[in-house]
């Protein structure tokens, strides 16, 4: 999965766009950027498009920190849902968020939007280990 690990962020001038724009939130710990979210709307749905923590950081609750803001700002935005697409199998993405209360969608539940976002992710190489979309009800 090195490949995926490789995957470029955004640069530094694309990251402070898209935080003015409110699509990227950041949790900063001592001055420093300790994670950070990547979210925007699809299908009604606030979708989770990257959620990356800093190593330095992992264990300190960042990214539930950051699940947690999404999932309030969509409650206020009156969203019926988050979604995300994810790794089926990876400890730290599938597993970890069924224990947060998202759902494994089946075939006839994907939107049209995730339809779309998946065929990206496929051009772009990331389904080369198993993938799932997931979503957590908020209404």
């Amino acid at each position: 999965m090195d490949a995926v690990a490789d995957d470029p962020s955004p640069s530094p001038d694309e990251m402070f766009r898209l935080v003015a724009a409110g699509v990227i939130r950041v949790v900063d710990i001592d001055g420093r950027a300790a994670g950070y979210l990547q979210a925007e709307v699809v299908d009604d749905c606030a979708h989770v498009e990257q959620v990356s923590v800093d190593p330095a950081h992992i264990g300190l609750r960042v990214g539930r920190a950051l699940l947690d803001d999404n999932t309030e700002r969509a409650l206020a935005a009156g969203l019926s849902a988050v979604t995300l697409t994810t790794y089926v199998d990876v400890p730290w993405n599938g597993p970890y968020y069924r224990r947060r209360g998202f759902r494994v969608l089946g075939d006839d539940e994907i939107t049209p939007g995730l339809a779309a976002l998946r065929a990206e992710e496929t051009r772009r190489g990331l389904d080369r280990w198993p993938r799932c979309c997931m979503r957590l009800d908020l209404r």
